[in-house]
């Protein structure tokens, strides 16, 4: 089957059901006093879902490459500031 909308890759919408837990997650009380972190959570979460979709209607194997590439680096800055998080507040 040919996927001709980047709405249907599983990788999208499961960025989309990441992105959509973490905004639920930092709106939790515990991030209203550090906001800058918040933020910076949130932007990596739309980078990912963003990168993604870019790099399906880019109309190349390799520029899709490179974006997927990208979302899978703003993973990791998710990963890295939640980790933070995690250091600073024990």
């Amino acid at each position: 089957m040919k996927i001709l909308r980047f709405e249907d890759l599983e990788a999208w919408k499961e960025a989309r059901k990441l992105t959509n837990s973490l905004y639920d997650i930092t709106r939790d009380k515990a991030f209203d006093a550090d906001w800058d972190l918040r933020r910076q959570i949130r932007k990596a979460a739309v980078s990912v879902v963003a990168n993604i979709a870019e790099g399906f209607d880019s109309g190349s194997d390799p520029e899709f490459s490179r974006f997927l590439r990208i979302a899978r680096r703003s993973t990791s800055e998710i990963q890295s500031t939640c980790t933070f998080r995690q250091i600073r507040n024990s």
